[in-house]
């Protein structure tokens, strides 16, 4: 059967690989920092991974039989994975747009990068920075921008309340504190 009868997501690449949805406006923003990590694993994967799994693959081709060669089948195997992932990466940084949090530092408005504080119904405080979707990281109280409570925390300032709607009845979150990284050099 062809993959055009199987295909379960329009979130899917050719592959299987799971590109994340575009965002409302087809923007894909992301941090200068973000952008330098997703370049580095690009080219990182292209100039010292893949020619050592072609080396290896090379090797273990010429060594006859390949249907139990498990360097053979492991390598190729492998392969396919970082030309995936080479794929994926080259995608999400043709679309990225590069914004600098920093450009905002000092401001108590919330904007995209911002490292929010800010008190629940219940007293409960949280702290979360407002990251690009590719570069988010929730172990790290990351949100990404398209996020429901970062949507909701948007343009607010400190001493604002705002609220966020939940699935289990609305939320008000009190802004307590808004803090942007400094100015650094330019994107390299």
């Amino acid at each position: 059967m062809s993959k055009a009868f199987t295909k379960e997501s329009e979130a899917e690449d050719d592959d299987g690989e799971t590109i994340l949805p575009s965002p409302p406006g087809g923007k894909n923003y992301i941090t200068p920092t973000g952008y330098r990590t997703l370049r580095d694993e690009l080219f990182h994967l292209i100039d010292e991974e893949r020619p050592k799994i072609v080396e290896t693959v090379h090797w273990a081709a010429s060594n006859g039989d390949r249907s139990e060669n498990g360097d053979y089948l492991y390598g190729k195997k492998r392969l396919r994975e970082i030309d995936r992932r080479i794929r994926f990466l080259t995608k999400r940084l043709e679309i990225a747009e590069v914004v600098d949090p920093s450009v905002h530092h000092g401001s108590d408005q919330i904007f995209f990068g911002a490292t929010v504080t800010y008190c629940e119904d219940g007293g409960v405080e949280r702290t979360i920075t407002i990251m690009g979707i590719d570069e988010a990281d929730s172990a790290a109280s990351q949100v990404s921008w398209i996020a429901p409570v970062a949507r909701a925390l948007f343009k607010a300032r400190i001493g604002d309340e705002v609220a966020l709607p939940t699935p289990g009845g609305t939320r008000h979150l009190e802004v307590t504190d808004v803090q942007y990284p400094a100015p650094q050099g330019s994107l390299g």
